[in-house]
C-alpha cells in the first residue's frame, strides 16, 4: 500500500516533530510522533501516537525509523483490506 507523509507539528508536552500519515485515497490513518533523542524508553524513536480505522487500538509501538513505521502500517492496512 502506498503512504504519503507529511510533516506537522503535534502538542504533546514534550515532543512536537509528528508525521501524519495517509493512505492511497488520502485518508488519514495515523499520527507519528519523533521522540526526543532524551527519551528515556525508545530515544529517537517514532512513536504511534494515534492511530485510526484498523490500527486504532492498544498498541502503541515505537518504531526506528519511517520506513519501520510504514511498513507496520502498511503490513496491518493490507491484512484487513483483503
Amino acid at each position: 500500500m502506498t503512504l504519503t507523509l507529511q510533516p506537522v507539528r503535534v502538542a504533546t508536552g514534550a515532543e512536537e516533530e509528528g508525521m501524519l500519515v495517509f493512505d492511497h485515497e488520502r485518508r488519514l490513518r495515523a499520527v507519528l510522533i519523533h521522540l526526543s533523542p532524551e527519551n528515556e524508553v525508545a530515544p529517537g524513536h517514532w512513536y504511534l501516537e494515534a492511530g485510526f480505522d484498523h490500527l486504532d487500538g492498544s498498541n502503541h509501538p515505537t518504531f526506528a525509523d519511517l520506513d519501520a513505521a510504514q511498513h507496520w502500517i502498511s503490513q496491518r492496512l493490507d491484512h484487513n483490506r483483503g
